[in-house]
């Protein structure tokens, strides 16, 4: 009996052993392989890395490994294709080769903080129906901003600060429908504010414009766009009365309008309830500060360099702020600054 006890224990084993090595033989997603870099898109990546003079930024850019594992790009998990190439922050010669246009899935494309990058932005880009997310920043690009870029019906994120591009902004940028945020700053963009940018196809966008050359009147029809969170105006030669960008019911957080040559009555504006940062320094603006300053939660304010007049309101957070927030105004009195007369 005991004997027989023994056999059936093992059998049990044996048939244990087996169904499991059977359930581990069965296709199972987490067991299974992630498939390898398309050998297109592979072909094309090498492409890109001859055009640019084969960087040892991309050293890892072995035609003998899978290219998934490359530095500076990914793949989709699913089947393999290139989606994002990220080159950033090397020493890297050259232009941006026409190739990139040959990864049909890419959805992000980063040339950022290549100080030796130069020429100008391809019109192969137009061919990324997928692009999502388009960064050449901190490069030497030159040239236009090309009005192609409107092409990109996906782009949900547009980056082109930091570079020397000339000329004027097209109008036809508005036309992208997903646009969250566009960065045109610190160029040497000259012309006005197209009237488009108060029309646009999809949601309004958060807008940069900040440190170029551009001139002229806001046009009116921005006010009656609700930034999400930020526009920023600043450190150009733009004029006239842009009161209009504030209001009640705007949900913006973040206004810079520094350095221009606005000029308007600040004592009439309604200022948003959440703003938060408020930067006005090195204008015309004239008209005494408001009380509905007082009711803002506000982490930063510059109001210097203007031609404001009367008594600083007293409460919130208007006496947090240093004297530097408010001097060389026309006749503005009160804490931080000297007591009134």
């Amino acid at each position: 009996m005991h004997q027989n006890s023994s056999v059936m224990k093992t059998s049990a084993k044996i048939v244990v052993s087996i169904s499991l090595l059977l359930f581990l033989s069965l296709p199972f997603p987490a067991f299974s392989a992630r498939p390898k870099c398309n050998s297109q898109d592979k072909k094309v990546l090498l492409q890109i890395k001859a055009a640019l003079n084969n960087p040892y930024h991309l050293a890892s850019w072995n035609p003998e490994e899978d290219c998934c594992t490359w530095y500076a790009m990914e793949c989709d998990r699913n089947n393999g294709r290139v989606k994002a190439l990220t080159i950033f922050s090397g020493n890297i010669s050259g232009q941006i080769p026409p190739a990139v246009g040959d990864l049909p899935y890419l959805e992000t494309l980063v040339f950022r903080k290549l100080t030796n990058l130069h020429g100008q932005i391809p019109s192969a880009i137009t061919k990324l129906t997928r692009l999502r997310d388009l960064t050449l920043s901190w490069t030497n690009l030159s040239g236009p901003v090309p009005s192609f870029l409107s092409q990109l019906k996906s782009l949900t994120y547009l980056d082109l600060s930091f570079n020397d591009l000339t000329g004027s902004i097209p109008p036809s940028l508005s036309q992208l429908p997903n646009l969250e945020e566009i960065h045109l700053d610190r160029n040497k963009l000259t012309g006005s504010i197209p009237e488009s940018f108060g029309h646009w196809a999809g949601k309004t966008p958060n807008i940069f414009l900040s440190h170029n050359q551009l001139t002229g009147p806001v046009p009116a029809s921005l006010g009656s766009l609700n930034f999400p969170s930020t526009i920023d105006l600043s450190r150009n030669k733009l004029v006239g009365d842009v009161s209009f960008l504030f209001g009640r019911s705007k949900t913006v957080l973040f206004i810079d309008l520094s350095r221009n040559l606005f000029e308007f009555d600040l004592s009439k504006v309604q200022f948003p309830v959440n703003l938060t940062n408020l930067d006005l320094n090195h204008n015309r603006i004239f008209g005494s500060l408001p009380q509905g300053l007082t009711r803002l939660n506000l982490q930063f304010l510059n109001v210097s360099y203007n031609r404001l007049c009367g008594k600083i309101p007293r409460g919130g957070d208007l006496q947090r702020f240093d004297q530097y927030s408010y001097f060389h105004n026309r006749c503005l009195c009160g804490a931080p600054l000297s007591p009134c007369k």
